[in-house]
């Protein structure tokens, strides 16, 4: 699509019929220029619960649409009729994603592929996308640090943007925020979390907690060192304790608390619907479009 731009100008015609009457004329210039097309953006993994948020918030978002939508089930069923969209998007679910790629690289558009896969098929996928001239968004829960150390070399010498989100929740990115900010007033915290299933726990949030505030150098918990009492949670980094609580129908919650002399401060953050991440999901797809390199973590943009 093309915007017409137009514009004014003024100019005084002299020529042998206007020279006596020497009247200014204006005239109106137009030219045709090129509006920018919308990131078309590939959802691999769209008919998982987090997939399908991810058709309708980038269905509903301005500057992108969805392209593309990639699984191994309900192949050939359209993917805004699997969505519950009022109307079918005319995308069929594939579980072919370089038949995507390749569609897409001819149109010549901006391109990025979300992948909402698993960490055995991401290097695989990026490099796929990568191929084609498109930029990715990763968030696959318990992918290894290896893993990505090997993506970053391959994008260093590619040249190419991906970026990896171990969360896409702005609240919880808010939270590890908060978090090392207090670590400098107090040397006592623990991290308790609740999650309706006991999968990979602790949760990656409390890794990367853990994680965050053993980089700064400081020893914690140095009054209460044992470990040997199991009731105490387990010890991450430089003597954080994590709890971790399972019960069906518990929303997903991780609290920090630390202590001083006289006070708790405590901060907690809670997800009750996938659609917390669907902000920071639009955010990385917008961010990731300019970048050449791998970058992990989403809060390098906020």
């Amino acid at each position: 699509m093309a915007a017409l731009s137009c514009h004014f100008h003024s100019t005084n015609l002299f020529n042998s019929q206007y020279v006596k009457s020497r009247r200014s004329k204006r005239f109106i210039s137009c030219s045709a220029q090129p509006t920018q097309s919308n990131i078309k953006v590939v959802i691999n993994g769209a008919t998982k619960e987090i997939g399908r948020a991810a058709v309708m918030a980038v269905n509903k978002a301005r500057g992108m649409e969805v392209a593309g939508a990639v699984d191994n089930s309900h192949i050939g069923e359209d993917i805004g009729k699997v969505c519950g969209l009022e109307e079918p998007l005319e995308i069929p679910i594939i579980n072919d994603l370089t038949m995507i790629l390749g569609s897409i690289s001819q149109s010549k558009a901006s391109g990025v592929v979300v992948d909402f896969t698993d960490p055995s098929s991401v290097y695989d996928n990026v490099k796929q996308a990568t191929a084609f001239g498109m930029k990715s968004v990763v968030y696959v829960p318990r992918i290894k640090l290896d893993t990505v150390a090997a993506l970053s070399a391959f994008c260093e010498k590619a040249s190419m943007g991906v970026l990896v989100a171990p969360t896409l929740s702005i609240g919880s990115i808010l939270l590890q925020q908060a978090a090392i900010t207090a670590s400098f007033h107090y040397s006592n915290v623990e991290i308790v979390e609740s999650r309706a299933n006991a999968n990979d726990l602790p949760s990656a949030d409390a890794n990367q907690i853990a994680n965050n505030l053993s980089n700064l150098g400081q020893i914690y918990n140095r009054e209460d060192p044992s470990t040997d009492v199991l009731a105490r949670g387990q010890v991450l980094g430089d003597g954080i304790r994590v709890h971790s609580m399972v019960l069906p129908g518990l929303p997903s919650s991780t609290t920090v608390h630390f202590s001083g002399p006289g006070e708790v401060y405590s901060i907690r953050h809670d997800i009750t619907d996938v659609q917390c991440l669907m902000p920071g999901l639009l955010l990385a797809i917008r961010k990731v479009v300019r970048l050449k390199n791998l970058v992990y973590g989403l809060e390098k943009f906020i």
